[in-house]
């Protein structure tokens, strides 16, 4: 496999409905942007990384910490406008968006997305998976996706897909989308351009875009979950995690 210019970008909006100043949240008494960037640059695919924020606190606490930052429009409507401006400005082969509220996301999980999409000139977007107890699956705030024979995203949704007609299974049976995402830059770009489609609309998930459009996403399984952090509970949760706790 040739050695392939990544850029991994991490888009770090101030503002939060639910959680204010979110980037930096303290757990175990550092930045939340802080701990994302830092597994960020464990990746062993990674060849640049680079945090995307529309506001000069996030930026001036990324730099404090030795990161990279770079100020990007208020005006976008989602993290993968954010994450495509910055891509527009910057050459590379792919470009990975890791959400800025994971700051336990394993780098191993996004360089298997990485190098997956590599060996696979089908598709020009991959984005990764975990399996979950159907208990864990009916939580409204977990996306849910299930994939045909070879891999490729047959839906997402936050309703607890597929439906067991004959009742619940045991064992971890579903497929816990984890919000990673890795693009080839030229899709990218054309992808940030395309206006939303109706179930991406409906279900207010960004990546229906690609399927309804008739294209295919590659869901590559890990088996390392990781938590987002979007609420308080979610950042008191995180900060026990930080202590040792779960």
């Amino acid at each position: 496999m040739e050695k392939a210019d990544v850029l991994v970008v991490i888009p770090a909006r101030y503002g939060s409905t639910r959680l204010e100043g979110k980037p930096l949240k303290l757990i175990g008494g550092k930045p939340m942007i802080e701990l994302v960037y830092r597994q960020a640059r464990k990746m062993e695919t990674a060849t640049q990384v680079v945090v995307a924020t529309d506001d000069q606190k996030v930026m001036d606490a990324v730099l404090a910490f030795g990161g990279q930052a770079e100020m990007t429009s208020p005006d976008h409507q989602s993290g993968t406008d954010r994450v495509a401006e910055v891509a527009q400005r910057r050459q590379a082969d792919l470009v990975v968006n890791i959400q800025g509220d994971e700051p336990f996301l394993d780098p191993r999980s996004v360089d298997l997305a990485v190098r997956r999409l590599l060996e696979d000139d089908r598709v020009k977007m991959s984005t990764l998976c975990v399996p979950v107890t159907h208990e864990e699956a009916c939580d409204p705030n977990v996306t849910l996706v299930v994939r045909d024979m070879e891999e490729m995203a047959l839906y997402f949704s936050k309703a607890p897909i597929p439906n067991d007609r004959d009742g619940a299974p045991g064992g971890r049976s579903h497929l816990k989308h984890l919000g990673v995402y890795v693009y080839r830059r030229e899709f990218l770009l054309e992808y940030a351009k395309m206006a939303p489609t109706p179930l991406e609309q409906r279900e207010k998930l960004e990546q229906l875009r690609v399927l309804e459009r008739g294209g295919k996403i590659l869901v590559v399984m890990t088996d390392s979950d990781s938590i987002g952090v979007d609420s308080p509970a979610d950042l008191e949760r995180a900060n026990k995690i930080a202590r040792g706790g779960s």
